[in-house]
């Protein structure tokens, strides 16, 4: 979990609304006292959804201008089939298998806007899913498909997907899907996936890489 001034502020403004609504609800009084539970029922129900946001937002880690988020090696253990080692930024490792010819790295991505990221709001991203994928079209229909869920568990309330339904919000966050486009898996291969404010790029690292991808194109 990362702590930042993006995942902080709205855990601290949950606190704030939580403190407002308690006081407002434990005054006394009649007809006051119903304006009082209706007003503290809704900063309540603010304190609670700011609450869900900053604890999902945990999972997300802050993107420090054009950075390495991963490393992918990859272990042929049979034709269209490979052993795949992801190495992320932190240096935790994680091992994958992948049936087909190429691979794809897909990641969320949360963008404040410049006025909020000057004052120190880093944009978010989360590692979602390493897939592979066949050449032959026919194949891709028919074999059996490889996709890996990465990171943690992602929570029954999304942040992400609620700022895709509420394009208001664009203004100040924009909610993105970034995809490193496919590259081809081969013995050997290691690529560097980095991740930028425009989205995720693949490169080839080592010769066993590039010759996989100079053959490809």
């Amino acid at each position: 979990m990362t702590l930042s001034l993006s995942t902080l502020v709205p855990l601290v403004l949950a606190t704030l609304l939580l403190f407002i609504a308690l006081r407002i609800l434990l005054k006394g009084g009649m007809l006051a006292a119903i304006v009082r539970a209706i007003a503290g029922l809704a900063l309540l129900g603010a304190s609670v959804l700011l609450f869900l946001a900053g604890y999902d937002l945990l999972s997300y880690r802050a993107l420090l201008q054009e950075q390495t988020v991963v490393t992918l090696q990859f272990q042929r253990l049979a034709p269209q089939n490979y052993r795949v080692v992801l190495v992320e930024s932190d240096g935790e490792q994680h091992r994958y298998q992948l049936s087909g010819d190429q691979w794809q790295l897909d990641a969320r991505m949360l963008k404040w806007h410049p006025s909020l990221a000057s004052v120190g709001f880093k944009s978010l991203y989360r590692l979602e899913r390493l897939s592979g994928r066949y050449a032959d079209i026919r194949q891709q229909l028919q074999a059996p498909q490889s996709a890996h869920q990465l990171g943690e568990e992602p929570t029954e309330f999304d942040t992400w997907l609620i700022l895709k339904r509420f394009p208001g919000l664009r203004t100040w966050i924009d909610a993105q899907y970034g995809t490193a486009t496919f590259l081809p898996m081969a013995n050997g291969a290691i690529y560097e996936v980095k991740l930028a404010y425009g989205g995720l790029i693949a490169r080839p690292v080592n010769l066993e890489a590039k010759a996989a991808v100079s053959d490809w194109q």
